[in-house]
């Protein structure tokens, strides 16, 4: 089912690249357009993982290089019945994390500098549990296909942009010149971009609540999640993470929205309200009886301070207990 839609995005966002072709170039720029969405298609589908990975300037590491952080994304795919993936560290202040790749034998999890120095290792647990999620459900590819055309979208609206403020745009004899073949470029550069990011935040906002929950049972306390939800949303508003501002269409791939603004609940936000997910945690931990597990968000900021919470081990029971 997945895979069904992820060609249905691949669809309307190739549409949408093939209509601004249209509007640059007509009927030549349309063709051209198709061709190149085609191969960007079939380039992303293959390398998605990397081209991400390669945006944040990610490294990755090993048992050796980072073992507690490495441990733990090793014994929740376990747990998850997922295979090893890659393991990332991505260099920003901004606690955040991604996960990338077309399937789950293909698929790396990526955590900020600041994720690991800011969150208990409880907390890493449950943002690691989450991204697995993802890769369980296999929303990493039509995510980060969705980021790349996207990202492509923006790029030639930017571009019609220019060809408009130069005198550019498809010629007379393709029907578009003059002052309606301005006024369909214009609202092309403002619809278009808009239509491809619509599709983009529809399908982060539905799939992080189902990742939140499936997250949440794989490393066994829901509360670790919501505990780190709130931490990442405080800091994400006060950190700016530059190489997601620079390309706001990777911003659904990560836990919480990277770009700074307000995380309204409504169809212009790129993930739920964080309020709505953590809720919906702290309801899952009631019915599965976990509802005292200590963090910080319930015992206040200095209760596991540093990077892995130093004395917070034995605060509860379960896989990390």
């Amino acid at each position: 089912m997945n895979y069904v839609k992820t060609a249905m995005l691949l669809a309307v966002l190739t549409a949408i690249f093939v209509a601004l072709g249209a509007l640059v170039g007509g009927t030549g720029g349309m063709v051209v357009a198709f061709i190149f969405a085609m191969g960007m298609n079939f380039f992303s589908y293959w390398n998605s993982d990397k081209m991400v990975l390669r945006m944040y300037g990610a490294h990755e590491v090993d048992e050796r290089s980072a073992p507690e952080y490495y441990g733990i994304v090793r014994e929740l795919a376990q747990r998850a019945g997922l295979p090893m993936p890659r393991v990332y560290v991505m260099e920003s202040d901004q606690p955040n994390a991604f996960a990338t790749g077309r399937n789950p034998q293909n698929a790396a999890v990526c955590a900020s500098t600041g994720l690991l120095q800011a969150l208990s290792r409880e907390e890493v647990a449950g943002v690691m549990a989450h991204e697995l999620a993802h890769i369980k459900n296999h929303d990493t590819l039509t995510m980060t296909i969705a980021a790349a055309i996207g990202g492509a979208v923006s790029m030639l609206a930017q571009y019609m942009q220019f060809g408009m403020m130069f005198g550019g745009g498809h010629n007379d004899r393709e029907g578009g010149g003059g002052i309606l073949g301005m006024v369909g470029s214009l609202a092309a550069i403002i619809i278009a971009p808009l239509a491809a990011m619509l599709v983009q935040m529809a399908i982060s906002r539905s799939r992080e609540y189902v990742a939140d929950n499936m997250g949440a049972r794989i490393c066994g306390q829901p509360l670790w999640l919501a505990s780190a939800l709130g931490k990442i949303e405080n800091y994400a508003r006060r950190i700016p993470n530059e190489e997601a501002e620079a390309a706001p269409a990777t911003a659904p791939m990560f836990i919480i929205n990277p770009l700074q603004g307000w995380g309204m609940d409504n169809l212009f936000s790129t993930h739920p309200n964080t309020a709505n997910r953590i809720a919906a945690l702290e309801t899952l931990a009631r019915q599965m009886g976990g509802g005292s597990v200590a963090s910080p968000r319930y015992a206040g900021d200095g209760a596991n301070a540093g990077p892995w919470g130093q004395g917070s081990r034995n605060a509860s029971s379960g896989p990390w207990g």
